[in-house]
């Protein structure tokens, strides 16, 4: 019989300890990890070239190599060197890297009992991820193993978890907050151009990553779908009043102005804007060509957007 310390009472572990330590230190917010798991995602997915945007949609065998591109999106994001034995060397302790599509069913090789697994978990449509350190001992797995000898995390395992990060939250892919309508009348047509002014048309006031618009136009140049040239969406939905703010630090200092989620590199956020009437009030507003501008109200009436700044 295995004598398995008192539950939530961790085992001490210095090896482990030192891990956690470089870890953190390497990603204090879970920021860089975080991008990994999305990169990831969105190479399985590759909406540019599939249109496809949910985890549902991938095949059988993508799903599977999931993993294996964690690792190594991981490995080129922190340069980890690589394990005698194991994935990674952290720390100057072997690791073997996990992931599962629920959380902490990790499967676990002979190879890697009495090592140190770093075990990562994410769920795309709950937008969250989770990543912790756990040493495989026979008293943290469960007896039975699969045909390949591969065996899982026993309660008392679970309960050994050191997590760095829990249930954090996941970049958003937006395409997984619309309504079914919403992204049946963004997809129906089948101009690239078409599908991404109804994508800036339809979802406003929110962060819409490259990534999307690049799933949405599946075309090589889909950024240029978005630019304000006479065929990008900016030209094209200027007369409908909405402008498209991207990351320029004039285009953020407006959305922020207008109390919009700041653009980050690469994202974009859309707004239909209207001049101020006396039923605005004290709403927040921005100069924009000489004028000034609030986000209108579903009672205003269209009228053509200002230019932004190109810088």
């Amino acid at each position: 019989m295995i004598n398995e310390p008192l539950p939530g009472m961790a085992t001490p572990d210095s090896e482990l300890d030192a891990i956690r330590t470089c870890l953190t230190s390497l990603d204090p917010t879970g920021e860089r990890m975080a991008s990994a798991i999305r990169r990831t995602f969105d190479m399985l997915l590759d909406g540019q070239h599939t249109g496809r945007f949910r985890w549902e949609q991938l095949h059988k065998t993508e799903k599977t190599h999931c993993g294996t591109l964690i690792e190594i999106n991981l490995q080129r994001e922190f340069n980890f060197a690589d394990g005698a034995l194991l994935d990674y060397s952290i720390a100057g302790v072997e690791v073997d890297c996990k992931y599962s599509q629920r959380e902490a069913d990790w499967m676990i090789p002979p190879e890697a009992l009495d090592g140190v697994l770093l075990g990562l978990w994410a769920d795309d449509q709950a937008g969250c991820w989770s990543a912790g350190l756990v040493r495989a001992t026979h008293a943290s797995l469960n007896p039975g193993a699969n045909r390949d000898a591969k065996r899982t995390l026993s309660r008392y395992g679970r309960s050994e978890i050191r997590w760095l990060f829990r249930r954090a939250p996941l970049a958003e892919n937006v395409l997984l907050r619309l309504s079914a309508a919403t992204i049946d009348a963004i997809f129906q047509s089948r101009s690239g151009q078409q599908r991404v002014n109804e994508l800036f048309r339809r979802v406003q006031r929110r962060r819409i990553s490259r990534t999307v618009i690049a799933t949405v136009a599946q075309q090589e140049d889909y950024m240029a779908r978005v630019r304000g040239s006479k065929n990008g969406a900016r030209m094209h939905l200027q007369p409908e009043g909405i402008v498209i703010f991207g990351q320029y630090r004039s285009h953020v200092q407006a959305a922020v102005a207008l109390g919009l989620p700041a653009p980050g590199p690469g994202e974009f956020v859309s707004v239909r804007l209207a001049r101020p009437r006396h039923h605005h009030g004290d709403a927040l507003h921005v100069v924009l060509g000489s004028e000034e501008w609030v986000i209108a109200e579903a009672s205003d009436p269209v009228e053509p957007a200002p230019l932004l700044p190109n810088i």
